[in-house]
């Protein structure tokens, strides 16, 4: 018996290194191309679990199971956006300064047949309060572009960070246990 193949639903090189060290390597990555724009009053968790099953969905492939991951940044019922200028990153990170917030990172595993299994992971996390000069400094370096809520702990906003409680691989974009259970449910060798 053959192991089962995966696609990833995702262009991001994060999601895929995260996966490689479960050692499982997709035979594809197909970026699902969907609407991410929330529903009115749609809330951060649904919001996330809907994303994922959505590019699970949309990048669905009758003779491999398809992985899709989504990750929301939230202040509150607010869900922050993804920042793709620098004053929108600002605006996320002045929010978040010095209080918490929620990251909810979603994934879905949709089968060959169509069934699709979720799971999702909530991490709470704590800027250190940030000085005008802090926010300043860490958006020149530019590692917020693209990024919800505008930083990425992987990188140097992890000296920013006072605070983890719960998945650090899922605030980076894939939570590796929720996954893990995901794909030996699904039959892989992880």
């Amino acid at each position: 018996m053959t192991a089962p193949s995966l696609v990833l639903a995702s262009a991001s090189p994060r999601r895929r290194e995260l996966l490689a060290r479960l050692g499982v390597e997709p035979v594809r990555v197909a970026a699902a191309d969907i609407d991410e724009s929330p529903l009115k009053g749609e809330l951060p968790r649904a919001y996330a679990e809907r994303m994922a099953r959505e590019k699970a969905q949309a990048a669905a492939d009758d003779e491999a199971f398809v992985l899709a991951g989504d990750t929301v940044v939230a202040v509150g019922r607010r869900i922050l956006p993804k920042a793709e200028d620098e004053a929108t990153a600002r605006q996320c990170l002045e929010l978040m300064s010095g209080r918490r917030h929620r990251v909810l990172s979603a994934v879905a595993l949709r089968a060959p047949e169509g069934t699709v299994r979720e799971r999702l992971s909530e991490t709470q996390v704590r800027f250190k309060r940030l000085s005008a000069e802090e926010i300043s400094a860490y958006l020149a370096g530019g590692e917020w572009h693209g990024k919800a809520g505008g930083y990425a702990i992987q990188g140097s906003a992890e000296g920013l960070i006072a605070w983890i409680a719960g998945s650090h691989s899922g605030v980076v974009g894939l939570p590796l246990f929720e996954t893990r259970a995901l794909l030996k449910a699904a039959g892989f060798d992880v």
